[in-house]
């Protein structure tokens, strides 16, 4: 199936806003491992870019809008949208909490289009940070 014209600017928005926080957010230890939890920090970065060509296969794959108005006919996948984001709203707290209202909101409207795509690609980026802060280093 052919992507649409909708998904090509989703995507390339997508990409725009990764590559900017990709520059906004570039540390020297942003692209190192080492350490204790430099395995863990390669993990997020793997599942980032797995799930990401995961996401692009769909879009060739199917309709996006289309998907999402059958399952949103259920139950179940109206639980698991309110699950979605319920948890995204639980990452713009913890990015909130690590860096400020400013920077929250400017992830803010990227994660509710992006949903997790853009929580991993924050994680991948703040990974150091994050772990500081979380561990008390």
């Amino acid at each position: 199936m052919k992507l649409g014209k909708s998904g090509l600017i989703l995507w390339g928005l997508y990409g725009a806003f990764a590559l900017f926080a990709v520059i906004a957010n570039m540390q020297e230890s942003t692209f190192q491992f080492s350490g204790p939890l430099g395995g863990l920090k390669a993990i997020v970065w793997m599942a980032l870019f797995a799930f990401l060509a995961y996401s692009v296969y769909c879009s060739f794959s199917e309709n996006f809008f289309r998907s999402v108005k059958s399952i949103a006919t259920l139950h179940w996948g109206r639980q698991i949208g309110a699950d979605l984001y319920l948890g995204l709203f639980i990452s713009l707290i913890i990015i909130f909490l690590n860096e400020g209202a400013l920077v929250a909101l400017i992830w803010l409207v990227p994660i509710l289009i992006y949903a997790n795509l853009v929580v991993l690609l924050y994680l991948a980026l703040n990974f150091d940070s994050i772990v500081t802060k979380l561990l008390g280093l």
